[in-house]
């Protein structure tokens, strides 16, 4: 939608456009408006936008048609001239579009960079320094003169300490330590992962959250938006690992465990600071007082007390199942954690430990030899070392090449007493490769349950590391991917090898490693789920539970419907350590897979105690599980525990359930559903409310945001911009790959030629809410969120302006009545009035597109491009009372989501009695019945209908000074003409009089507004017919040329069979536009030499 031109552009007050998109290219001045008060970038009028577009200038486009010309008294045109004319008219409309959309596009494209030696890269232009003199957490002084242009570093400086020392976050409780009678609004931040800095997506989460909090709090409602972060097990002790041997050459096992934990409690603590940081800055109202973290003592006490109810209730227990490992980190991994690698076929990976790069994307065909025959079964298989692992041949019971075959043995080739049987099993597909299956049952799913129906024996062939173990034979102590080549070469000595083929495949990698996944059989700790996913199905049906959008409701039920047991231990170091022990009994040899060798306990005293009761005469010692808790499982807890469940506390009684869940749709099973379980299944409610899914936050490209892609966004690099010299740095300064790091590069030079120009955090915050829709991807251009810019800065200049029409001690009147206002007064209160009401709706509905799409146009469209250049000519009490009305009750409606614009210039509106001391606390505008004016709606319609015309009519034909008539037939319409003739004059540059006339005199182009009313334009003798027919004429012969000569390269033997489709299509286009073109200046021409003939 970026790069479009506005409907509104042409029409200002007839209908909002489709979304909100403001132009890159700053906006056209006016004289009338820089006379009044000098502004760096003043408020346009309609006026200005029309001789701005490309459609008003006469240099390229000259003139247009008047709207229509024909004289009331001429004969009508006849069928087949009718026909004709809706064609030409096609055309020309076809033509306009075109040329619209390319003027847009070329509005917002980035200009190229000169191949001249000489000539330096652009860079994004110099943020201007800023020196904020507040002391910290006092209210910024309002009374030094507004500064000439919108700054958002200015702006935004002290604003959020204010704020957050006001106490305007915390939740406001009644005397009697009550909710708001008006009720609760409760949001748990999804808590970032405390690795590093938040990315685009946060900043949209936390976009959409805070402007749900605020609005909420306007409302007065006891509003408690609760910020946090999570310890991230894997995710951070990866990173920490990777510092520590990039900055030391260190490992965590060189430390040790305690030492290590030293090391990620530093980063926790500088990291976790940062991101409370980045949340200030994108202008979250979280009340920072109750941030958690997923291990603080209060949440960590809820953790224990979850495993331990649960596992005492038999529904957490220990068994040995296929899990995901990886082996670089030494620890089984969620799927949310694995990364599925697509490749079309042979393909070389960098994999971590590895010097060399391991092939994958091929299928190797090899021979077992089948014992006591000369047969042999040929099978297939994308990862040839795991034949180590090989229990069994698998083919389909109807397959009649081999149904001799089946209960006969194949010899291993390398390990000599291993006799594979050959087993009959429905799952081979008779037509895929040879028909015979290799079966691995210890390292694949699919292996895995042919296993258990066969009761093959399941070898593990991998240790913790990736090397092969005793199992593997000859090949015992080699890592996994070197014995994929040497088991190859193997297999080629005893010539039982027969092919290699491309394989498209998909290759599932850790997502913090790199490393590829090994399914492994591994003893875990798991969840049943069953009966806790049923609740959270029925939440959902049953509409105790809102999942928006559909979409993600649908996933919801695929996803639960099919869930499995989760498995929730991790073998990691940093995360909540699991509350179990293993009970050793004083000279007896246990297995340490039995479950009744395993208790669990808040405490080792607690455990000690239940580990009495199942061996009450035995000695024994407890060992507690040096294993931690899947980070999803405390995460799980979260819109309870940070209240203190266990406890029963206040906090919880007055908070929770929560109100909504915002979050990503990608999350939605791992995170959300698990919340939903845990949260009835451990305090019998459903967590929250609602559950609204946003969409993901992708490049301006549609691809996803990857660090070797370079492509990843700080949002305080948009917020405060950044060069590309300085992003480039911070490439060389990360954990990324060496490898990567030059692609990276590249990328940010693609996509950041000039770097990030600096956009402010109001800006950011409207285009992502902008941007959110019920779709799954968000395709973010830095270039619209630098247009939003220019829309603060529309609402800067908007607001100047009107401070200079409003005494400093304006008071709005007592008495003050719509009934008496003039009809463009009643007209601006009556759009206020549905922007109000439609901006309501849609964030009750969580529709943040159409939201800010109301926002915009109020604004943009309504108050500053016509009233605000009506107030110019208004000067009685009534309209400065609107004015400041619009002004008060506008920054109000736009605060949700853009908080410090609108704070900094509310604080500038002349202070009314008993007004709050801050926006943010200021009551949220409602509709008003007395407000509602459709009658004034249509009258002023017509008024801006017949500027549209002149202006129209004006650019036409060249007349800089305008007399205009009006004919109109009934009296209330002359009435309405006549009473906002003033009011044209401010919207129309250079209109001298307007005469309200029964018939429009000669010599005048003639504009029909409707049957009963219409403009004319004095013109005869003021164009110079026969010069401006002469300049068209040279236009039209220089576009008559250029259609000739590509019509002719179309008319070349073979151009239909020799010339590309999409070529064909292109010049056929252009030869349209072409036509088109041409047409338009010929009715230019025959519209002025209508003048000489009157």
């Amino acid at each position: 939608m970026a790069g479009k031109t506005p409907k509104a552009a042409t029409q200002p007050a007839r209908k909002a456009a489709p979304a909100p998109a403001p132009s890159v290219p700053a906006t056209t001045t006016t004289a009338a408006c820089t006379a009044s008060v000098p502004v760096a970038e003043p408020v346009s009028t309609p006026a200005a936008v029309a001789a701005a577009s490309p459609a008003a200038k006469k240099a390229d486009l000259l003139p247009l048609p008047p709207v229509p010309t024909r004289p009331s008294g001429r004969a009508e045109l006849s069928k087949n001239q009718a026909k004709n004319e809706a064609k030409k008219k096609a055309k020309l409309e076809k033509f306009l579009a075109k040329q619209a959309a390319q003027a847009a596009k070329a509005a917002t494209a980035v200009p190229k960079e000169k191949k001249e030696k000489t000539a330096p890269a652009p860079k994004a232009p110099e943020p201007v320094a800023v020196v904020d003199t507040t002391p910290a957490g006092a209210k910024k002084d309002m009374s030094t003169p507004m500064a000439n242009a919108y700054n958002p570093k200015a702006v935004e400086a002290a604003w959020g300490a204010w704020w957050e020392k006001q106490g305007y976050f915390h939740p406001k409780l009644e005397k009697d330590g009550k909710a708001s009678p008006k009720g609760t609004y409760v949001i748990p931040i999804p808590p970032p992962n405390v690795t590093g800095s938040l990315h685009l997506g946060h900043a949209l989460t936390v976009s959409i959250q805070d402007a749900m909090a605020r609005w909420n709090r306007m409302q007065g409602k006891t509003v408690l938006y609760n910020p946090g972060c999570d310890h991230a097990g894997i995710a951070t002790q990866s990173v920490v690992e990777k510092r520590l041997w990039k900055e030391s050459k260190t490992t965590r096992h060189a430390l040790g465990r305690d030492k290590f934990l030293e090391k990620v409690w530093e980063w926790k603590n500088m990291y976790g600071n940062r991101i409370y940081t980045q949340l200030r800055r994108i202008g979250s109202s979280g009340d920072m007082d109750r941030a958690c973290f997923t291990m603080d003592p209060k949440l960590s006490k809820a953790v224990n007390e979850a495993f331990v109810r649960l596992h005492q209730e038999g529904i957490i227990y220990r068994a040995t199942r296929l899990v995901n490992w990886c082996s670089h980190l030494n620890t089984a991994l969620s799927n949310l954690e694995v990364e599925n690698k697509e490749l079309k076929g042979r393909t070389l990976l960098s994999l971590p430990g590895y010097d060399r790069k391991v092939e994958f994307g091929v299928i190797i065909s090899f021979a077992y030899p089948i014992i006591g025959t000369n047969e042999e079964l040929v099978v297939a298989t994308t990862r040839i070392e795991t034949m180590l692992g090989d229990t069994a041949i698998a083919v389909n019971p109807k397959d009649k090449r081999y149904a001799h075959l089946v209960g006969k043995f194949a010899a291993h080739p390398f390990i000599t007493d291993r006799k594979i049987p050959i087993v009959a099993d429905d799952y081979v597909d008779m037509a895929f490769g040879t028909g015979a299956v290799k079966i691995t049952p210890a390292h694949d799913p699919n292996d895995h349950d042919i296993g258990k129906r066969h009761g093959l024996e399941f070898i593990n062939i991998l240790n913790d590391d990736g090397t092969l173990n005793e199992n593997a034979g000859p090949f015992a102590g080699q890592k996994r991917f070197d014995a994929r080549y040497t088991v190859l070469d193997a297999l080629k000595q005893k010539s039982l090898y027969r092919e290699t083929k491309d394989n498209p495949m998909v290759v599932p990698t850790c997502s913090r490693s790199g490393d590829v996944i090994e399914p492994r059989l591994k003893p875990q700790w798991w969840v049943n789920c069953k009966d806790m996913a049923a609740a959270a199905l029925e939440a959902v049906r049953s509409g105790e539970l809102e999942i928006t959008p559909k979409a993600s409701e649908k996933e919801w039920f695929r996803w639960l419907e099919n869930i499995q047991d989760w498995c929730i231990s991790r073998q990691l170091w940093w995360g909540h350590r699991i509350p179990a022990y293993l009970i050793r009994i004083a000279g007896q040899a246990i297995d340490e897979n039995d479950e009744k060798y395993w208790v669990s306990g808040r405490s080792e005293a607690e455990a000690t105690v239940e580990a009495k009761k199942r061996f009450p005469n035995a000695k024994f010692t407890l060992e507690q599980d040096p294993d931690v808790l899947d980070t999803w499982f405390s995460s799980g807890l979260w819109p309870f525990s940070i209240f203190g469940w266990p406890d029963n506390t206040k906090d919880l009684e007055l908070f929770y359930p929560t109100s909504l869940l915002e979050t990503g749709w990608d999350i939605l099973f791992f995170w959300v559903a698990r919340m939903v379980m845990l949260g009835i299944k451990l305090t019998g409610k459903v967590p929250f409310k609602k559950v609204f899914c946003h969409a993901m936050v992708r490049d301006a490209h549609g691809r996803k945001m990857s660090k070797s892609l370079g492509n990843v966004i700080d949002p305080l690099d948009v917020i405060e911009g950044i060069t590309l010299q300085a992003l480039q740095a911070r490439l060389d300064e990360g954990n990324l790959d060496p490898r990567e790091v030059e692609k990276a590069k590249a990328g940010q030079k693609q996509d950041f030629p000039r770097g990030i120009p600096e956009c402010g955090t109001d800006a950011l915050r409207f285009a992502l809410c902008a941007y959110t829709s019920t779709g799954r991807d968000i395709n973010l251009d830095i270039l619209r969120v630098e247009g939003y810019r220019k829309f603060c800065n529309k609402l800067w200049n908007a607001t100047r302006f009107a401070l200079s029409k409003l005494p400093a001690d304006f008071k709005m009147p007592a008495n003050w009545s719509v009934k008496d206002l003039s009809l463009v007064e009643q007209w601006i209160l009556a759009k206020l009035n549905k922007a109000i009401t439609e901006v309501n709706a849609q964030l009750e509905a969580m529709n943040f597109m159409n939201t800010t799409t109301a926002m915009h146009q109020f604004w943009l469209y309504e108050l500053c491009d016509v009233f605000l250049e009506a107030c110019k000519v208004l000067t009685t009490e009534s309209s400065r009372a609107t004015l400041y009305t619009c002004l008060d009750l506008g920054l109000r409606m736009l605060h949700p989501i853009m908080p410090f614009v609108t704070e900094e210039l509310w604080q500038r509106l002349p202070r009314q009695k008993d007004q709050p001391e801050s926006i943010v606390i200021a009551a949220y505008p409602e509709a008003r019945a007395d407000w509602a004016n459709e009658a004034a709606e249509r009258a002023f319609e017509q008024v801006l209908d017949a500027v549209k015309a002149v202006r129209s009519l004006m650019t036409e034909y060249s007349v800089a000074n305008a007399a205009v008539y009006i004919r109109a037939t009934e009296a209330a319409t002359q009435a309405q003409f006549r009473g906002s003739a003033n009011v044209m004059g401010a919207l129309i540059k250079g209109l001298q009089t307007v005469e309200v006339v029964a018939t429009i005199p000669a010599g005048c182009a003639v504009a029909n507004l409707s049957e009963q009313a219409a403009v004319g334009l004095m013109v005869k003798g003021h164009v110079d017919v026969d010069a401006e027919v002469a300049k068209i004429a040279a236009k039209r012969a220089k576009t008559e040329a250029a259609a000739k000569a590509l019509r002719a390269k179309t008319q070349v033997e073979g151009y239909e069979t020799k010339v590309k489709a999409d070529v064909r299509e292109a010049t056929a286009s252009k030869l349209a536009s072409l036509d088109a073109e041409i047409e338009l200046l010929s009715k230019a021409i025959d519209n002025f030499l209508k003048l000489k003939d009157e």
